[in-house]
């Protein structure tokens, strides 16, 4: 076993390690429920440090490729065993509540009506060829109008998961060290596990990711930096000119590319800030229309430089190729037809009005929340089960903090998706802040 994996060792380095136990896996020589030997062992044979060993290990591990058992020693897993186990724990809650605060998805009441654009775009809509161009003119128009910076390059695709699926398939390699938020969007990091990668946890503030945190991953290695610039989910948190100037700074002379997830889109009431201002040549900018114009529309758009979004767009045309041209006109019927726009002008001012009435409530009962936007907030709690469990007697869930947390520590929030609350906010938001200071012993009064 070891002879086979020294043979396709080609750097005495953990990420060599790894890709060498990955090659052998891929050839046959390793099959699923194979023991490896032990660190040291490995170590010993193949002239390398046990710290190597263990950091090929760690990113072997979190890529879903072996499972360290303890005392029964590390084995091989099944490659079927990678999958969205953080983002399933997320949205786990375990049963239908009265009110449900779980879900992070916009409230269907706030969004405009879709029929009357169907129904004039069924009439406008001329039947398309393969070959034609995957983006709409008319609203590749309207993306340029109101991106944040000059992009070199745009595409649409299905949705800001698509996106993110494909820029990390596309740009993020076995091993690669990634920079990412902390707490993060589940799925994102579910992406960077399936791939093998090493999420470099970046702490945030209201204003963003914080400046040293972000040096420090640049310091480490990272390959890529995702970052949500506004209304980020869970925590609420949005980018300021000065902060964006500061992470600037840092990033000008990185060799790093930059993926900004606009997940919130036109519902955020925060202007949209991008390192695309200052670095357009490492910038790529995600926005997406589901929270805004409707989930079952699945747009996004991807701007940015040629040499990121090209390979991307190639890569597309391996699988599906384009986004529906149908769904892209509904959209740009919703971007210029008066009533829509005000009906997610609308939306909004409620989202905000609704975050901020439950986070007045939660300050005012000594229960701090930070970040300034969106349809989530980071409720700090003594214990993430017992808050869940208070809040689920009452017919209330919430997600747990967990799967949201880079660096896997035990859970101390609950991430409450304020933006469904449409009414009672006083009393909803006093039986958050009780289960916030619950501990496991206490029972609901």
């Amino acid at each position: 076993m070891l002879s086979a994996i020294e043979e396709r060792l080609d750097r005495p380095t953990a990420r060599g390690l790894a890709h060498a136990v990955s090659r052998a896996i891929g050839d046959g020589v390793l099959a699923p429920g194979d023991q490896l030997p032990p660190i040291r062992t490995v170590a010993e044979q193949l002239g390398l440090s046990p710290t190597t060993v263990s950091a090929a290990w760690a990113t072997l591990a979190r890529s879903g490729t072996i499972q360290t058992r303890g005392r029964r020693g590390t084995v091989v897993m099944e490659r079927h065993d990678v999958g969205p186990s953080r983002y399933r724990r997320a949205l786990d809650v375990g049963t239908l509540f009265a009110l449900d605060l779980s879900t992070g998805t916009p409230d269907p009441e706030l969004l405009p009506d879709l029929r009357p654009a169907l129904r004039r775009v069924e009439r406008a809509v001329q039947p398309s060829r393969y070959l034609d161009d995957p983006v709409l003119p008319a609203l590749a128009e309207l993306l340029r109008a109101d991106w944040p910076f000059e992009p070199a390059r745009l595409m649409v695709v299905d949705g800001a998961m698509d996106a993110l699926q494909l820029i990390v398939a596309g740009h993020v390699r076995f091993g690669d060290r990634v920079a990412v938020e902390d707490p993060a969007f589940p799925p994102l990091l579910d992406l960077l596990d399936a791939v093998g990668a090493a999420a470099v946890p970046v702490g945030l503030d209201d204003d963003g990711p914080k400046p040293a945190d972000v040096r420090d991953a640049v310091d480490a290695g990272s390959r890529v930096l995702f970052i949500q610039p506004r209304a980020q989910n869970p925590t609420g948190a949005s980018l300021t000119e000065k902060r964006v100037a500061e992470l600037a700074r840092i990033l000008r002379a990185a060799d790093l590319l930059v993926v900004e997830d606009d997940s919130a889109g036109a519902v955020a009431s925060s202007a949209v800030m991008s390192l695309g201002q200052h670095l357009p040549e490492k910038t790529i900018h995600v926005r997406s229309f589901s929270k805004s114009h409707g989930p079952d529309l699945r747009i996004a758009a991807i701007g940015g430089p040629a040499r990121v979004v090209d390979p991307l767009v190639d890569r597309r045309f391996l699988g599906q190729g384009w986004t529906s041209r149908l769904l892209q006109s509904v959209l740009v019927d919703l971007l210029t037809h008066a009533p829509s726009i005000r009906a997610v002008e609308r939306a909004r001012r409620t989202y905000a009005q609704r975050r901020a009435a439950i986070v007045d409530v939660l300050g005012a009962k000594g229960v701090r929340v930070g970040g300034k936007d969106g349809l989530n907030i980071w409720v700090p709690v003594r214990d993430e089960s017992a808050a869940q469990l208070r809040l689920a007697a009452r017919g209330i869930g919430v997600a747990g903090g967990g799967p949201f947390n880079v660096r896997g520590s035990k859970a101390k929030h609950v991430r409450v998706t304020t933006g469904v609350v449409r009414h009672d906010h006083e009393a909803i938001a006093g039986l958050i802040a009780d289960a916030a200071r619950g501990d496991a012993w206490a029972s609901p009064r």
